[in-house]
């Protein structure tokens, strides 16, 4: 059911009164939602269609899986103020604003950001795909077997929300969506320092896995109990990747000729590093569909069979090194 933002008599006036305001106030390329042209449209929309009879109409009209998603009258009310506002900017040679702190997306069916979800999606599969290749060539007995399972199942998560948040962006996704990222963070550098030191000292790596579980529930508390910040968690999850990188570059780069497949890991931390710099490429969405997020995590997808690669080939190594009685390095 498409809502009505402007009719009858009132329409012009009404619009003439928003576009001088619109005109009037300093214009803010990432604050169109705290334009008074917006504000105004959202109140006439919210008034005109989200009320007593014609709300219930909204709600009896609006397909299965727009309800089923959370959509409601106020969401229809913002996407629709979201698209007039841009239209004037883009009109009068304004930068395309960004919206409560996002850029301006069409929906497709109930995707809010849809490149972005269906790419969350495929990097999810393609993870699922290689876990299913990993678990049918490598023996459960390889020493690395479980920490690369529970690796895929915290990776597989993190995918889910993605592509969940990306879908629909509410309180509850964008916190799902933050913590498990940054799980996978910290439990790719948990997977180093076994492969790289707990072989050889178990009670090393148990000891920093539980120092990694306290500072994820350090990070998730503050987060959710003191302050959503996203410049900290930004920083927080950067100074972790930077550690991961230069840690599995050490190793790979040590072991480079008595373990030839280093270089997938090798590429795969260097390209993982490499494309996150996207995410610095903020740009409006080309054809209002493809961020540089987008691009991001469609960069990605290819990845997960590189580094699975290498997963198989140092898991075979490692069984194939225990069989015979020798050390594991």
């Amino acid at each position: 059911m498409e809502l009505v933002l402007l009719r009858g008599r009132a329409a012009p006036a009404l619009l003439s009164t928003l576009l001088a305001s619109f005109l009037l106030v300093p214009v803010s390329a990432s604050q169109g939602d705290k334009e008074p042209f917006y504000r105004d449209c959202f109140k006439h929309c919210m008034r005109t269609n989200c009320s007593g009879t014609r709300l219930v109409g909204f709600q009896s009209a609006q397909p299965l899986y727009m309800s089923l998603t959370g959509w409601s009258c106020s969401d229809e009310c913002r996407y629709l103020c979201m698209w007039v506002t841009v239209g004037l900017y883009v009109a009068e040679g304004y930068p395309v604003p960004q919206f409560h702190g996002k850029w301006p997306f069409t929906r497709f069916l109930c995707f809010e950001e849809p490149a972005s979800a269906v790419a969350s999606l495929l990097n999810g599969l393609a993870c699922l795909l290689m876990l299913i290749r990993y678990r049918s060539i490598v023996p459960k007995q390889s020493p690395m077997y479980q920490t690369c399972c529970a690796f895929s199942m915290v990776s597989l998560n993190a995918w889910f929300w993605s592509t969940v948040f990306h879908t629909r962006d509410t309180f509850v996704t964008e916190k799902m969506d933050y913590f498990c990222a940054s799980a996978v963070i910290l439990y790719s550098i948990y997977l180093c320092c076994v492969r790289t030191l707990g072989l050889q000292r178990p009670i090393l790596s148990s000891f920093f896995g539980l120092l990694l579980i306290l500072l994820f529930a350090s990070h998730v508390s503050y987060l959710t109990f003191v302050s959503f910040d996203y410049g900290y968690n930004m920083f927080a999850n950067s100074a972790i990747g930077v550690i991961n990188l230069l840690w599995w570059l050490g190793w790979c780069t040590r072991n480079r000729r008595t373990l030839p497949y280093t270089w997938k890991c090798t590429i795969v931390v260097l390209l993982l590093h490499g494309l996150a710099l996207l995410e610095l490429l903020d740009f409006p969405p080309l054809l209002w569909v493809l961020d540089a997020h987008a691009v991001w995590h469609i960069s990605t997808i290819p990845i997960h069979f590189l580094f699975y690669s290498f997963l198989i080939d140092d898991s075979l190594y490692l069984l194939n090194t225990q069989k015979r009685g020798l050390k594991l390095d």
